[in-house]
């Protein structure tokens, strides 16, 4: 079922973590062009193939067993949402953009696990199996994923062509067009590769955009 604009502003609402000094945020859709602040809620659209980063809570029936991520054709669900969060290790804050290079991690809106892969092997194509794992206490290195923004461009906007490139792995976050057949019969598989193909350019697409935080 799809998460309306107005259901997802109030869960923003009720469970981002606000710090001191970041701007309230302002429940808007995002329109074409717009800076991509930590604390924004998104979609990730793979380009070749128009499906949406997806997760829920179905465990891998092989690998390391945890939930699954999967490529989604629908645009509307709601498990397709991720929230940017900066790393452990970070000074950043809600509102603040980001830059090419930075280190990012992506949290699962429904189920509060992380994007996080590992040298698992994915179940339909063998590469490194990319799952959500974790939750709003539990996070590691296994969750960092470095920004690459293609071209010369610094700041990330939707509707970019980006590549996430793991860091413990150095694999980039993939899929193509091979679909499972059962548990979750026409979704495509998510998996990392480590050299850069054009399978793994993802661009930020629908979503709820914090404003940029200009406190100095």
């Amino acid at each position: 079922m799809a998460l309306s604009l107005f259901a997802l502003s109030l869960f923003l609402f009720l469970t981002l973590d606000l710090d001191d000094g970041s701007p309230q945020p302002t429940y808007a859709a995002a329109s074409e062009g717009v800076e991509i602040t930590f604390g924004s809620v998104m979609k990730l659209m793979h380009e070749k193939t128009k499906f949406r980063l997806h997760s829920h809570d179905v465990p891998y029936g092989s690998g390391s067993g945890q939930q699954s991520v999967t490529g989604f054709p629908n645009v509307d669900d709601s498990n397709s949402y991720w929230i940017v969060k900066p790393t452990l290790d970070s000074s950043a804050k809600q509102g603040d953009v980001i830059e090419s290079g930075t280190l990012i991690r992506l949290q699962h809106m429904r189920t509060r696990r992380w994007l996080h892969s590992h040298l698992h092997a994915s179940p339909i194509s063998g590469n490194m199996e990319v799952s959500c794992f974790g939750g709003d206490d539990n996070s590691d290195t296994g969750d960092f994923w470095r920004l690459e923004i293609e071209g010369n461009k610094k700041i990330w906007k939707q509707d970019q062509r980006i590549r996430l490139r793991h860091v413990d792995t150095s694999g980039y976050l993939h899929s193509h067009d091979k679909k499972y057949s059962r548990i979750a019969g026409g979704q495509q598989e998510v998996c990392g590769v480590r050299d850069k193909r054009p399978d793994n350019i993802w661009l930020a697409t629908e979503g709820v955009y914090l404003p940029v935080n200009k406190a100095k």
